[in-house]
């Protein structure tokens, strides 16, 4: 079994292709870890064993490094809150749809009935929320 250089570009180039079909950057490590092999492979005889632990132990050091490095440097957005609905809601005030009994409730926002956690409150009363708990926002009573 020979693996030439070639071979590599090629995985490289795959691998590149799989990325844009499964998002979460660990395709793309690989391919290039495969492209770093496969320079390595043009320039100096390397045996496929070789070949084949310097690839695995490339993509995984080059995943690591790359978590690490995004965990520190948080990619900064116009729209923070995007993909967290509820999020987009903290400070904003409500009318309750339905009276918070026994600790919860809802309220209408926009064509969306959300479910509420706070205290006891009548239907009409104005909530203002004050963060999120998964799917539930956390609510107070609005000051008048």
């Amino acid at each position: 079994m020979q693996l030439e250089w070639w071979h590599w570009w090629v995985a490289a180039a795959v691998l590149a292709a799989i990325e844009t079909f499964m998002p979460g950057a660990v395709a793309i490590w690989f391919a290039v870890s495969a492209a770093v092999v496969g320079a390595l492979v043009l320039i100096l005889p390397v045996p496929w064993q070789l070949q084949l632990v310097l690839f695995g132990v490339l993509g995984i050091v080059a995943i690591v490094l790359f978590r690490n490095y995004a965990r520190r440097n948080p990619e900064a957005t116009s729209q923070p809150g995007l993909n967290q609905r509820g999020a987009q809601y903290v400070g904003r005030e409500f009318t309750l749809v339905e009276p918070i009994q026994q600790g919860f409730g809802k309220v209408k926002v926009g064509d969306t009935v959300w479910k509420v956690a706070g205290p006891a409150l009548p239907i009409g009363a104005r909530v203002r929320v004050t963060g999120v708990d998964g799917a539930v926002l956390v609510v107070e009573e609005a000051a008048h």
